[in-house]
């Protein structure tokens, strides 16, 4: 019975460690997310592996706090204003997401390959009072007269506003805001992709971002190992590299290396580069790494996890990939949940 996570009152429990959530409601996930950063300041945050840029712990809170202010103090960003990304992934993604979330805004992200009908009705759905994207996106969204900040370089768009000038003119402003959160204030709306039907808005708290992020990273914990890297090149516009990877990996103090764009060398050749070591990816790109000879010319030796979701990946495949990499864990995730109390 004990062995197996049963009790004397037939109630199954798991025997893994219970998991610790904030007991303070007024938790906010920007402050867990940092709640341990002055034990690694300068240890990597985020490789950017398109632009070679990369980020400091540090230097990732404070760039946060330069854009939330930015956001507050020139665009009029306050608390519940919801703030909508259009773009794809990278170094700057989750620092536009957090300085959201830091103002008690709420950030609601979009499918870069959205049509502009598509993203039309998730704007008349949210009502977002900016939206944040890039130069080659900005045609989509041009007519909604709906303010625009564009990252990367200086704006050249008549109107839009520059991420890189918002940024230098926050000056040397370190600190976070501050801004009463509770944990049960919403912090993302993201929508489903409207496989049963039309596209819904998923509200999801503060809270819930913290209890998943500490079921993802219960294992690490458990195992005690600190030099990990994760590899991010599914899209972080979507709940799985938004919260599992991204939110779940850097409150843990784990970088995580961005690619905007999926193409299976350059999987291979960044987790050379950055000497990867967990990969999240789906059944094809599990069944690429199995069978492609192009697998051989890189090296792959610091791979210590490969988990894949989306769909079953079978017990063949699984079977030979591990034979493939030895010294490699494999494992499927079947469903994960953000709804948390």
């Amino acid at each position: 019975m004990e062995k197996s996570g049963y009790g004397h009152d037939g109630i199954f429990r798991s025997l893994r460690p219970p998991l610790v959530i904030p007991a303070d409601p007024n938790t906010s996930m920007i402050s867990f997310l940092f709640r341990n950063v002055s034990s690694y300041p300068e240890k990597p945050a985020l490789y950017d592996a398109d632009s070679g840029g990369s980020l400091t712990f540090s230097e990732f809170k404070t760039n946060i706090a330069k854009f939330s202010h930015a956001l507050n103090n020139q665009l009029g960003i306050t608390k519940n204003d919801v703030v909508l990304i259009f773009a794809p992934n990278s170094i700057h993604y989750p620092i536009c997401s957090y300085s959201i979330i830091a103002l008690g805004a709420i950030v609601t992200t979009v499918n870069p390959q959205y049509t502009v009908r598509e993203l039309s009705k998730q704007i008349q759905d949210c009502n977002p009072k900016l939206i944040i994207t890039v130069q080659e996106l900005y045609p989509k969204v041009e007519n909604f007269g709906i303010p625009v900040v564009l990252l990367g370089s200086e704006s050249s768009r008549k109107g839009c506003l520059s991420y890189k000038d918002l940024i230098s003119k926050s000056g040397s402003i370190s600190k976070l805001p501050k801004v009463s959160i509770c944990g049960d204030d919403t912090a993302a709306l993201l929508y489903s992709s409207g496989t049963t039907g039309v596209s819904k808005g998923v509200v999801l708290s503060h809270r819930n971002f913290i209890a998943a992020s500490q079921m993802v990273t219960s294992d690490q914990r458990l195992m005690g190992e600190k030099d990990y890297v994760h590899l991010c090149f599914l899209p972080m516009f979507h709940i799985f590299g938004f919260a599992v990877i991204l939110y779940s990996q850097l409150q843990e103090g784990t970088p995580v290396v961005s690619m905007e764009k999926f193409s299976f060398e350059g999987v291979l050749k960044n987790i050379e580069k950055y000497k990867v070591t967990h990969l999240w990816a789906v059944p094809p790109v599990i069944l690429a790494l199995t069978k492609q000879d192009v697998v051989n010319k890189f090296d792959l030796s610091s791979l210590k996890q490969i988990v894949s979701g989306a769909a079953p990946l079978g017990k063949d495949l699984i079977d030979e990939c591990a034979k493939k990499f030895p010294h490699v864990f494999i494992l499927q995730v079947i469903k994960l949940s953000l709804n948390s109390t």
